[in-house]
């Protein structure tokens, strides 16, 4: 099950694998005692995906036309409403709240277009933090070098590793600050975070109301861009790539190289000198206004206050069945004002707009997506500092993107046998389609 959507959809319409196959490696995998399953997912569907595959490999069988990932193993992040079911978040505390009335509305458009959902994937407690790390259901490990134990990144920590580890052929995670291009760059993923708007969050445990978006991580940028396509309900196949000598991609230079790990420094130079050399523009920019956004954030930012609203009532209740590192981060918005929160919102206008300025003569944003390679879980793990000071790092340049409400891709650029490094290329708001192709033309360019 190692490839992309596209390359298994032709091996489906040949019949050289049946979707049962693919389920029941994806199951064989999660069940291994000697892999990840068993801290990559909090629940798995064996029973309904084996029967659910059985009835699609009939149709296809019978010359019936199907959507391009009808049949496929696909994750969804445990926060995700499932009919019947309760939404734990990643969590412990909600372990006594009423079961969803309905699915989510993604869930719901990947079922109409025969997705086979596999399992719910572990999460950092509610989305909040870079790392992925979960003391509730354990961690799951990073696929590079698992023996020295890193962190696969988060929130969607176990949507990156059940695609990494061939338990699924896509997960479908959500994205606040972050959490679908950090563990897709640190897992060797692509990940793509839309603009906020562009896919319902309806029956998605929400961080933030503003900020939280939903999105793919898989093997390519076509395969995000047929699940973009699926939970919006428009499905009109795989996209092209532009002309490379057509781009003019800006590079700031403000804050997004700061603290930056040599392994990393180097991949982004030698994927830009690439990109240089194949006759795309490529323009080093002063980025000041991006100082402004961790001013704007000095009190919290919006996930804090609008985590806190969701949560308060269960905070007061039973604050001991939090992770401790997520309530101290939660609580910190119990100290925003209204008059503070309005401010935050003024500022964020001014922001975007300042922004949007500066980069409209240009296709799109190149920068790091992380600026280090994925840290070892035990020092995390030992460690408050280094944890909130790692966290903090892993969201800074992802976290513009949310932010400014932009969208943006994750790529891997990493050279095979090291550690995984991302490029994000960052588009405009409501400009998915077009940052799509561009992401496609760049990796198109870095596999040649």
């Amino acid at each position: 099950m190692n490839g992309t959507i596209e390359e298994i959809g032709k091996l489906l319409d040949l019949g050289k694998v049946t979707s049962l196959e693919l389920v029941t490696s994806a199951l064989k995998e999660i069940d291994n005692d000697e892999g990840q399953g068993q801290t990559t997912f909090t629940k798995t569907y064996a029973g309904q995906a084996k029967a659910q595959a059985i009835a699609i490999d009939k149709l296809r069988a019978e010359g019936l036309i199907l959507s391009p990932i009808a049949g496929m193993p696909i994750s969804i992040k445990d926060l995700f409403d499932v009919a019947g079911e309760t939404t734990m978040a990643g969590s412990r505390v909600r372990r006594n709240s009423a079961p969803a009335a309905r699915d989510a509305d993604i869930i719901k458009k990947l079922r109409s277009a025969g997705a086979i959902l596999i399992g719910r994937t572990n999460m950092t407690e509610f989305a909040f933090s870079g790392l992925g790390i979960n003391p509730h259901y354990g961690t799951p490990l990073n696929p590079w070098n698992r023996a020295e134990a890193r962190i696969p990144g988060g929130s969607s920590s176990g949507a990156a590793v059940s695609v990494s580890d061939n338990m699924a052929v896509a997960g479908i995670g959500t994205d606040t600050g972050g959490s679908v291009r950090i563990p897709s760059a640190l897992c060797g993923l692509t990940g793509f975070k839309p603009t906020a708007a562009r896919i319902s969050t309806l029956g998605a445990f929400p961080l933030s109301t503003t900020l939280d978006s939903i999105g793919p991580l898989a093997r390519s940028v076509n395969c995000c861009a047929i699940l973009d396509q699926v939970m919006r309900g428009e499905i009109t196949g795989y996209i092209a790539d532009r002309p490379i000598e057509t781009l003019t991609l800006a590079v700031p230079q403000t804050l997004v190289f700061d603290d930056i790990e040599d392994k990393v420094a180097n991949d982004f130079q030698r994927v830009t000198s690439l990109l240089s050399n194949l006759g795309a523009k490529i323009i080093d920019i002063p980025f000041d206004v991006l100082l402004e956004i961790p001013k704007a954030n000095s009190k919290g930012g919006y996930a804090a206050i609008e985590a806190f609203v969701a949560l308060h009532d269960l905070l007061k209740r039973d604050e001991n069945s939090f992770d401790p590192r997520v309530a101290v981060r939660i609580k910190r918005g119990e100290q925003m004002t209204a008059h503070e929160y309005i401010e935050l919102m003024n500022a964020r206008r001014t922001i975007c707009e300042m922004s949007n300025k500066i980069t409209r003569n240009f296709d799109a944003l190149l920068m790091p997506t992380v600026p280090v390679i994925a840290p070892v879980l035990k020092d995390l793990e030992n460690s408050d500092d280094f944890y909130h000071q790692m966290n903090l790092l892993m969201l800074r340049n992802c976290s513009f993107g949310n932010f400014l409400d932009r969208c943006a891709v994750s790529l891997p650029i990493h050279e095979a046998e090291t550690a995984p490094v991302g490029l994000m290329v960052m588009g405009e708001s409501d400009g998915d389609t077009k940052l799509l192709e561009i992401a496609k033309t760049i990796e198109t360019a870095i596999k040649r």
